[in-house]
C-alpha cells in the first residue's frame, strides 16, 4: 500500500514550522519518520501536509545546564547512546537509547519524534518517567513545560498539542545514583515486550528512594509506584519482594507474542534484575 496525496514542506526556522502545522488542521509534523511514515503507507495515518523539521537549526543538542541535561527534539538515538555527557552525568537514558530498533533506526529516529509517537512499547518512555524528565513544548503563544507524568495520556497520545513542537527534553543529573534498563525484545519489531528503567539512591545498605519506569506491560508507559512504596526505606534484600509488584494496577496488554500473564512475570523478573543491578 502506498501514502495518500500529500503536500511537503521544509521549513527553516521554528516559527515558519510553527505557522505551516496550524495552517491545516491536518498537518504532520516529521522528524526521523519511524513511526509516522509507516503509518502513511498503511494509511492508518493521512495528513493533507507533512512539515519536515530536519532543517531547522538548534533543535539537536546535549548539553549541560545547572543540574539537568538538556537535549534538542532532533537529537537522534545514536547520538543519545553515544554521548559521553549522558554517559558521566545521567546515563539511564543513554542506556535505553542503545535498545532502541537497529543501528539504521538509531541512526535516523529522534527522540522527541519517539516520546511524541507514544508507541505502548517504546524504550524511551520507562526511562523519561524514571528520571521525572521534563518536556519543552512550544507554539505561537509560547513555550510551556510538561513532566513525564503527565506526558503520556494514551496508545500513541500526549499531553502535546495539535499547534506545539517538541522543542527539548530536560533530564536531572543523577551522578551518585545506580541506573538501569532491562529490556526482553520482540524477535520481529525490536520493541520491547517489557522495559525496565530504574534509578536507585542508597543510604548504605538500604534503599534511600527508587524509581520505577516500565514500557510494553500497558497502554502506556508508568511508573510502577507499588514498587517504588515497597521498596523505599527498606533494605536490598526488599528487592525481590518489591519487584512482585511490577504490573499491580496496569491493564496488562495481550497479543499472540505475550500472554498477559507472561508479561506480568518478565515486568516482575526484569524489575527484579534492574533493581539488582542498580543497587550494586
Amino acid at each position: 500500500m502506498i501514502p495518500a496525496n500529500f503536500e511537503y514542506e521544509s521549513p527553516r526556522t521554528l516559527s515558519e514550522a510553527l505557522s505551516l502545522l496550524t495552517s491545516r488542521e491536518d498537518a504532520k509534523l516529521l522528524a526521523g519518520g519511524h513511526s509516522l511514515l509507516p503509518a502513511m503507507k498503511l494509511r492508518l495515518a493521512a495528513p493533507s501536509l507533512l512539515v519536515d523539521l530536519g532543517r531547522i537549526g538548534g533543535l539537536n543538542y546535549i548539553r549541560e545546564s545547572g543540574e539537568q541535561v538538556r537535549i534538542g527534539a532532533m537529537t537522534t538515538h545514536a547520538e543519545v547512546a553515544a554521548s559521553e555527557l549522558l554517559k558521566e552525568s545521567s546515563p539511564l537514558l543513554a542506556l535505553a537509547a542503545g535498545h532502541i530498533g537497529d543501528t539504521q533506526v538509531r541512526n535516523r529516529g529522534t527522540i522527541a519524534g519517539s516520546l511524541v509517537g507514544a508507541h505502548p512499547a517504546a524504550d524511551y518512555p520507562a526511562a523519561i518517567l524514571a528520571l521525572e524528565a521534563e518536556i519543552v513544548a512550544v507554539s505561537r503563544s509560547g513555550e510551556r513545560m510538561i513532566p513525564a507524568a503527565e506526558f503520556f495520556t494514551g496508545m500513541f497520545t500526549t499531553a502535546v498539542q495539535a499547534d506545539e513542537i517538541v522543542t527539548e527534553i530536560r533530564i536531572p543529573k543523577t551522578v551518585g545514583e545506580g541506573v538501569c534498563y532491562k529490556k526482553f525484545h520482540h524477535p520481529a519489531s525490536g520493541y520491547a515486550v517489557v522495559g525496565v528503567a530504574v534509578r536507585v539512591k542508597k543510604a548504605g545498605a538500604k534503599i534511600e528512594r527508587a524509581a520505577v519506569g516500565i514500557t510494553g506491560v500497558a497502554q502506556i508507559a508508568y511508573r510502577a509506584t507499588a514498587v517504588e512504596k515497597a521498596l523505599n526505606g527498606k533494605p536490598i534484600s526488599a528487592i525481590g519482594d518489591a519487584a512482585s509488584h511490577a504490573a499491580k494496577g496496569a491493564d496488562v496488554l495481550s497479543d499472540y507474542y505475550a500472554s498477559a500473564e507472561y508479561r506480568q512475570h518478565l515486568a516482575a523478573v526484569l524489575t527484579r534484575r534492574a533493581l539488582e543491578t542498580a543497587a550494586k
